[in-house]
């Protein structure tokens, strides 16, 4: 097994800072994107009677809509990125993030909520293209792979404790406390950021933002076979993850009965990642991310064509379908790092563009999916365990196309 040795990783692009605060940053600024998501959903039934919303799947358009503008802002980050660099566009997105959380807290209307929500979406889209590309700037193949999972073990905890987090700032306040509470963060994320995190783009290899630049850079992403292929798949099931968290509330709740202990059981659920990017970062370095993630996809698969069995045949109580969806949690986990890193790896010269466009990719494609499979809820399971069931099949059918029918053959040597 490979062992990650701090000393021996710690690039001098990222200096002043170590490997290990290297790490713990890029996690915190990823992790805006998870704790605005999922400190929310013990909140949407409160939000939904302050506004006197009568349609029960509406109240997630609070997620929805951060996450379109999550998605339409990385078609701009990345370019930014890539001609002004890192930094400036980093803290640009912050700040937005930290305007548009006290307008929440302020907001007389349903419509004003959510812009709020849209323009928080926009900015955590700064956060999620810049992480990615601030890595590759630093660290390649499966280096790369073990730095993301090394920051998915620390960001996902914020899934696991956000919406627990979330029920215990509504019994102190009410849903606008949560605002405060990521306005909060934002600004230390935003100041930590600020002291410790520099400029990793030289100024030697910035790019133009002429439109034909831009576009040629856009061209050469997408035209990739290895990164379109692996964009495509990752949003397929990030997909499902999108449906899964948008119904949760619902299902725990509405099927079953599980009133305020509902945060207890998404915790219990989201573990599953955290479990995953331990293992990868410990494991990719030895077998490759196409093992890793190959092999997950096929488990995805396999869980998946197992919960819409079950929930068929009226045969989904709450602990199997727990177990299911913490194996689905731990697919994604060692699924998604690795999709991330394969689709970036031929892309270093243009990193910023590359992950723009990746992001935007995944994440309107998850969006799409996941509020067509949420919007499906019917006071069951099956129209989420049907869409989970095609969404990982296709992901699978695409990872065949892009690697021309080719599973489990790494590229390269262990490092």
């Amino acid at each position: 097994m490979t062992d990650i040795n701090a000393n021996a990783w710690v690039s001098s692009t990222h200096r002043p800072m170590g490997f290990p605060e290297f790490v713990v940053v890029i996690a915190s600024i990823m992790a805006l994107n998870p704790l605005a998501m999922d400190m929310m959903l013990p909140a949407l039934p409160d939000i939904a009677s302050s506004f006197h919303i009568v349609l029960a799947n509406r109240p997630q358009m609070v997620l929805s809509t951060f996450l379109i503008g999550f998605g339409l802002g990385q078609f701009a980050i990345g370019p930014l990125s890539d001609r002004f660099g890192r930094r400036p566009v980093l803290l640009g997105g912050m700040t937005l993030y930290a305007i548009a959380s006290v307008l929440a807290i302020a907001a007389p209307t349903f419509e004003t909520v959510l812009l709020a929500r849209a323009l928080q979406g926009l900015g955590t889209s700064a956060t999620r293209v810049i992480a990615t590309s601030v890595v590759r700037d630093c660290y390649a193949g499966r280096r790369m792979a073990s730095v993301m999972s090394l920051a998915m073990m620390v960001f996902i905890a914020v899934p696991v404790i956000a919406p627990s987090f979330g029920q215990a700032v509504m019994l102190l306040t009410q849903w606008r406390g949560i605002f405060v509470v990521l306005m909060l963060y934002g600004v230390l994320a935003l100041i930590w950021s600020a002291l410790r995190m520099p400029e990793t783009l030289p100024v030697s290899e910035r790019r133009s933002l002429a439109i034909r630049d831009v576009m040629g850079a856009y061209r050469t992403t997408v035209t990739n076979r290895q990164t379109i292929g692996y964009a495509l798949a990752a949003g397929g099931v990030q997909g499902s993850l999108f449906a899964y968290v948008f119904s949760s509330q619902q299902v725990f709740t509405g099927i079953y009965r599980l009133g305020r202990y509902f945060p207890l059981a998404f915790a219990g659920v989201a573990v599953g990642v955290a479990i995953a990017g331990f293992l990868n970062a410990r494991l990719v370095g030895r077998l490759g991310m196409r093992v890793m993630s190959h092999g997950a996809l096929l488990g995805f698969v396999v869980v998946a064509a197992t919960m819409l069995v079950a929930a068929r045949l009226q045969l989904l109580p709450l602990p199997l379908f727990m177990a299911l969806s913490s194996l689905m949690m731990f697919a994604f986990g060692l699924t998604f790092a690795n999709f991330t890193a394969l689709a970036m790896e031929p892309h270093g010269h243009i990193a910023g563009t590359a992950s723009s466009l990746y992001g935007s990719i995944t994440t309107l494609l998850g969006i799409g999916i996941g509020t067509t499979i949420g919007q499906a809820y019917d006071g069951t399971l099956l129209p989420f365990s049907t869409g989970f069931f095609l969404c990982t099949l296709a992901a699978l059918l695409v990872v065949l196309v892009a690697e021309k029918g080719r599973l489990f053959k790494p590229h390269g040597k262990p490092i």
